[in-house]
């Protein structure tokens, strides 16, 4: 049986000796950068999860794959960091801060390439189903990007259309990295979906502990400043749940919409913004509620996996996973 020590030791092998193209330096430096500042490596290790589920060794077949889910959300993370303006990702310089829009733009593209570089390396036998799970998840992020740039010029979004949009820039990645390792891994089509559905709800679910930490978390652990999504007026969970909460209350609505107009011109603007959007959350309950969720859509996941008869060693694993993913909020 594959262990959790043996998938951690060929994640941190994978990426230690990664390799991109050398020349020219100014295009593939910043991709090394990217994957040199580290990150959680969620999804390449779901993906050997999944596959460890229904293996009992870990093979090559299924080491590119995996980590062209990595390679494929840094180029997103890269162009997502140049539309939000955000100064720092995992506590380094972002890479359109060290090397310009153009580079970073350019760049981006070459590593969403070099991703499908990799998934063609998938088994032979599995490459067609592994192809048009990755093409249908790369469109659905670009998607879901869109929404969220879209929901910019909204005053209020529903909850069901947040869920949507999150679903589509967060969750569906994660769920393809489990249901690909599946594929690779010879599960049947409702095992695949099953892993497909379990990771679908942990996505959702990391990212509203994302949102939660973004306003709530420690900025040394969370590698980027608190408040940005309040800062920039961005529709986060809270944001769409309190003014769910606050709808037909017009002069406590107004009260968050006021705080959320705030200027932001100073370091001092900044943290006055952030402190009153921050305690209208609190008033309302809202990082509790937060929780709340991020524990209902956790439940939703591990209730898909138990549906896959695995055994308990097996199931404990995926249970350990999700922790791992949201267990920073408890």
């Amino acid at each position: 049986m594959i262990t959790e020590a043996q998938i951690e030791s060929t994640i941190r092998s994978l990426f230690e000796n990664i390799e991109f193209t050398a020349e020219p330096a100014g295009l593939y430096d910043p991709l090394r950068y990217m994957i040199g500042i580290g990150g959680k490596r969620i999804r390449p290790r779901l993906c050997l999860l999944a596959y460890s589920l229904f293996k009992e060794e870990l093979s090559a077949e299924v080491f590119e794959p995996a980590v062209a889910l990595e390679v494929f959300h840094t180029f997103t993370l890269i162009h997502d960091d140049i539309m939000d303006k955000s100064p720092k990702r995992r506590g380094q310089a972002t890479v359109w801060t060290k090397w310009g829009d153009d580079t970073a733009i350019l760049s981006g593209d070459v590593m969403s390439i070099d991703s499908y570089r990799r998934i063609a390396k998938a088994p032979r036998a599995v490459l067609g189903d592994v192809l048009d799970l990755f093409n249908k998840t790369a469109a659905e992020v670009c998607e879901g990007q869109q929404y969220d740039m879209d929901f910019e010029d909204v005053e209020q979004v529903p909850m069901a259309e947040y869920m949507k949009m999150i679903g589509l820039k967060t969750a569906v990645l994660i769920a393809c990295s489990a249901k690909m390792g599946a594929i690779i891994g010879g599960a049947s089509a409702k095992d695949a979906d099953l892993l497909y559905e379990y990771g679908y709800q942990l996505g959702l679910a990391f990212q509203v502990a994302d949102d939660l930490l973004d306003a709530f978390g420690d900025e040394k652990v969370f590698g980027k400043p608190i408040g940005g999504d309040i800062v920039h007026n961005k529709k986060c969970w809270l944001t769409t749940h309190a003014q769910e909460l606050l709808a037909g209350d017009e002069a406590r609505l107004q009260d968050l919409h006021s705080a959320m107009a705030m200027p932001v011109e100073t370091p001092e603007e900044r943290a006055a913004k952030v402190a009153a959007v921050k305690e209208i959350y609190v008033s309302l309950g809202v990082d509790q509620d937060a929780k709340a969720e991020i524990r209902r859509l956790t439940s939703l996941a591990l209730d898909a996996a138990s549906s896959l008869g695995l055994s308990k060693v097996r199931f404990e694993m995926l249970r350990r996973y999700a922790d791992s993913l949201v267990g920073r909020t408890k």
